[in-house]
C-alpha cells in the first residue's frame, strides 16, 4: 500500500444511469424529525457552512469500535448524504472514498461533487469520513501530528498511545462500516470511485462486500499485492520516465543532448559530493532550511509536491545547480517541504490524521520485515533484508542509492515507517484484506492512470485492472496523480469516468491522447542575455535583446502561473525577488504581479488572467530594465492545446514588438 502526505485539496467518485432492472430502492422522506434515507434519520448539516450550502443531510452511523467485543465502546461514523435535485425516485447513489490515508472524505467535498454535477439531477451522492478521520473520531497522537516530518520514534509513540485500538483502524473495518451504512441506507448497488489510498479501500471494499457494487472506478490505482511490493518496485522506474518523457515531448527540453535523467545527474554528483545546509523561501515566500543534499533532490523528484512546477523545472534547475545558479533548485527542494506536509495550519486531526495514516500503513501494508515479530527483532529483519537488497539490487531507486531514499520522509520512502510500531495481536493480522481465497468479483471496473504518475505509476494500474474480470485500464498522456477531479490537467478523466458510469463502458477513450504536454523550462539565467530571443513576426522593430526580454516575460508570468493551484488565493514571492498574488476566479486564476524578477536585471508588474484548462489567456505587463528594456508587452495564448505559443505585442525602449514565444 502506498501511504503519502502531500497537501490535498479534493478526492471522488460516481454513479450511472441506471436502467429499471437496477433501480435503487432507497427511500428519502423530508419530515419534522429530519430527513428519513432507508433506516436511517438525518438532519441537515450544521457542522459545515459548506455542506450546508450544498444541500447536505447529516448523520453520525454508530459502529461498535471491535466488532469482536473485547474492546468496549462505539466510534461515530460520520457522513453527509446529497438528495438527487429532480423530482421522482433516485435513480442510483454515488459514493466517494478519499485518499492518503488520513484524509477525510468530507474534507474533499467540493470535488466530487464537481466530478458528479451532471449527473446529481437523479442520483444521490453519499461521501463517509472513514474511522479515525474527519468527523468519524479521529486519531490525533500529539507528537506525530504536530511533527513537520515523520519519525520511527514518533510512529512508535502513536502506536502505544493507541496500544489495542491500534488494528481497529483498518482498511477493513473501515469498508466494513460502509458496508453497513449502504444497507442501513438501503442504498445498494452503489457505484464506488476512490484514488489514490482510496483506490486500495475500493478494491478491500469490492472483495469484502461484492454484492453492493454496480461499478468500481479506482484514480491513481495500486494493486492489493504481496510481500514483494513492500520495495514499491514500480516507483523508480516511474519516476524516471516521468522527467524523460516530459523533457522529450517540451521543445524547451527535447533538442538538449541525452535524456532528462542524463541532465539531473551532474547535479545529483555534487550534491553527493558537496551537501550544504542552505536557507530558501518556497512559493509563499516562507523559508526553510534545506539539507541541500541527494535525499532533498530525492524527495522532489519522487515526492511530486509541487506536482506540476517540480516537472517543469527541475530539469533546468539542475543543470542551472550545476553551472553556479543554486537558487532555482533550492526553492523547488523548499518548496516540496511544504507540499509533503499534509496538515493545514492548525495541525488539526480532523483535516488530516497522521495518527490514522501510521496505523492503516502499519496494519495494512505490505513491509520488508515481518510485522508479527516484536520491533527489536523486526529492525534486526529490516537490517537484514537491506543489507540483501543492497547486494542484489542496488539500483531499485536509481538514480538514487537506497539508502539515499531511505533519507526522504517515512511517509514517501514507506520502507521504514513501521518498523517500530507495536506488534499486532493475533486476532487482527497485519495484511489480512479479506478471507483467505476471496476472488476478485465480476464488477465492471475503471482504472484511470496518468502516463506521469510516479506516485501510483501505470504498471501499477495496471496489475489492479488484471485483477478484475471485467477491468479496463485508461491512460491518459502528459497526466499526473489522480485525473477525474478538478485538478487534472484536463476533463477528459471526469468524462470517460462518468461515460463509464452511466453505461459501464468506458467507450472512447481518444480524448486521452489528446492531453497536451507540459511546458518546461528551458533554461534558467540570472541575466536576460543569457537567454534565447523570441521569434520576430511582421512588423517588430525589437533587437534580439529586446526580444530576449519577451522570452524573460514570459518565462516570469509561466513561473507564477504553475504556482497559482498551490498557492491559491494567496502571495508569492519572485525567483529572484518582488512578489505576487494570486486570485481564484470561477474559470481559473487572476494574478497580479509586483516588481517580479525571475532574472536579477528585469523587474515585472501587471496582471495575468488564465483558464485552469482550456481557454483563452492573457498577461498585460510593464517591464523595467537596462537602458532600452523598458516598456509594455501584452502576451496572449490559449491553453489546453499542445505546443501552444503565446502572441506578444507592445514596445520596449520605444521599439514596437511583435513576437511569437513558447507559451508560460
Amino acid at each position: 500500500m502506498r501511504s503519502r502526505r502531500p497537501r490535498r485539496r479534493g478526492t471522488l467518485i460516481v454513479l450511472a444511469a441506471l436502467p429499471a432492472l437496477f433501480a435503487v430502492a432507497l427511500v428519502a422522506d423530508a419530515g419534522p424529525r429530519g430527513l428519513r434515507v432507508g433506516a436511517l434519520m438525518l438532519k441537515p448539516c450544521t457542522s459545515s457552512g459548506a455542506a450546508a450550502r450544498a444541500g447536505a443531510w447529516c448523520g453520525d452511523f454508530r459502529r461498535a469500535l471491535d466488532p469482536r467485543g473485547e474492546i468496549a465502546g462505539e466510534i461515530p461514523i460520520y457522513f453527509e448524504f446529497y438528495p438527487h435535485t429532480s423530482t421522482g425516485p433516485s435513480r442510483g447513489t454515488l459514493v466517494a472514498t478519499e485518499g492518503g490515508p488520513g484524509y477525510p472524505a468530507t474534507g474533499s467535498r467540493a470535488s466530487y461533487l464537481a466530478l458528479y454535477a451532471p449527473m446529481r439531477a437523479a442520483r444521490d451522492v453519499l461521501i463517509m469520513d472513514n474511522r479515525g478521520t474527519g468527523g468519524s473520531g479521529a486519531i490525533d497522537c500529539p507528537g506525530l501530528q504536530k511533527a513537520a516530518v515523520m519519525s520511527e520514534s514518533l510512529v512508535e509513540e502513536c502506536g502505544r498511545l493507541l496500544g489495542a485500538r491500534a488494528p481497529l483502524y483498518s482498511t477493513t473495518l473501515a469498508t466494513d462500516d460502509l458496508a453497513a451504512l449502504i444497507e442501513a441506507m438501503a442504498a445498494a448497488p452503489v457505484d464506488l470511485y476512490g484514488d489514490s489510498y482510496g483506490t486500495f479501500f475500493a478494491q478491500v471494499f469490492a472483495l469484502r462486500h461484492p454484492r453492493q457494487l454496480r461499478s468500481l472506478v479506482l484514480d491513481g490505482a495500486y494493486p492489493l499485492a504481496d510481500a514483494s511490493y513492500a520495495w514499491y518496485p514500480n516507483y523508480a522506474p516511474a519516476m524516471r520516465d516521468k522527467f524523460n518523457l516530459a523533457c522529450a515531448r517540451s521543445s524547451a527540453c527535447a533538442g538538449l543532448p541525452g535524456d532528462s535523467m542524463s541532465h539531473i545527474a551532474p547535479a545529483l554528483e555534487l550534491l553527493r559530493a558537496q551537501p550544504a545546509q542552505e536557507q530558501a523561501p518556497d512559493a509563499s515566500g516562507r523559508m526553510h532550511a534545506v539539507n541541500a543534499d541527494a535525499a532533498a533532490l530525492a524527495i522532489v523528484m519522487y515526492g511530486s509536491a509541487p506536482a506540476r512546477a517540480s516537472v517543469r523545472e527541475v530539469d533546468a534547475a539542475a543543470r542551472a545547480f550545476t553551472a553556479g545558479d543554486r537558487r532555482p533548485l533550492l526553492r523547488l527542494m523548499a518548496e516540496t517541504q511544504s507540499g509533503v506536509d499534509s496538515r493545514d495550519a492548525a495541525e488539526a486531526p480532523a483535516a488530516f490524521s497522521a495518527g490514522l495514516a501510521a496505523a492503516v500503513m502499519c496494519q495494512d501494508a505490505p513491509q520488508v520485515f515481518d510485522m508479527t515479530l516484536a520491533p527489536a527483532q523486526r529492525m534486526a529483519d529490516r537490517d537484514r533484508a537491506m543489507a540483501e537488497r543492497r547486494r542484489r539490487e542496488p539500483d531499485t531507486y536509481a538514480p538514487f542509492t537506497i539508502d539515499e531514499y531511505r533519507r526522504m520522509p517515512l511517509d514517501y520512502s514507506f520502507i521504514d515507517e513501521c518498523v517500530r510500531w507495536p506488534a499486532p495481536p493475533p486476532e487482527w493480522p497485519p495484511g489480512r484484506l479479506a478471507p483467505p481465497g476471496t476472488a476478485y468479483p465480476s464488477t465492471p471496473t475503471l482504472v484511470v492512470s496518468g502516463d506521469l504518475d510516479n506516485m501510483t505509476p501505470v504498471a501499477d494500474g495496471t496489475l489492479a485492472a488484471r485483477n478484475f474480470p471485467r477491468g479496463r485500464q485508461v491512460i491518459l498522456r502528459n497526466s499526473l496523480h489522480v485525473n477525474a477531479l478538478p485538478h487534472a490537467r484536463s476533463g477528459c478523466g471526469a468524462d470517460i469516468v462518468r461515460r463509464f458510469i452511466e453505461t459501464l463502458d468506458a467507450g472512447d477513450a481518444a480524448c486521452a491522447e489528446a492531453v497536451p504536454e507540459l511546458r518546461l523550462v528551458p533554461r534558467f539565467a540570472r541575466f536576460v542575455r543569457d537567454l534565447d530571443p523570441a521569434t520576430a513576426q511582421h512588423g517588430n522593430a525589437a533587437n534580439a535583446m529586446q526580444l530576449r526580454v519577451v522570452s524573460a516575460a514570459a518565462l516570469a508570468v509561466g513561473d507564477a502561473l504553475v504556482r497559482a493551484p498551490d498557492i491559491g488565493g494567496g502571495d508569492g514571492v519572485g525567483l529572484r525577488g518582488g512578489r505576487f498574488s494570486v486570485l481564484e476566479t470561477a474559470n481559473g486564476y487572476r494574478i497580479s504581479l509586483r516588481r517580479m524578477r525571475w532574472t536579477e536585471d528585469l523587474q515585472i508588474s501587471g496582471t495575468v488572467t488564465a483558464p485552469r484548462r482550456d481557454g483563452a489567456a492573457r498577461a498585460v505587463l510593464r517591464l523595467e530594465g537596462e537602458s532600452g528594456l523598458s516598456g509594455t508587452l501584452t502576451l496572449e495564448w490559449r491553453e489546453g492545446v499542445a505546443h501552444a505559443q503565446a502572441a506578444v505585442r507592445g514596445q520596449l525602449g520605444g521599439r514596437a514588438v511583435a513576437a511569437r514565444v513558447d507559451a508560460p
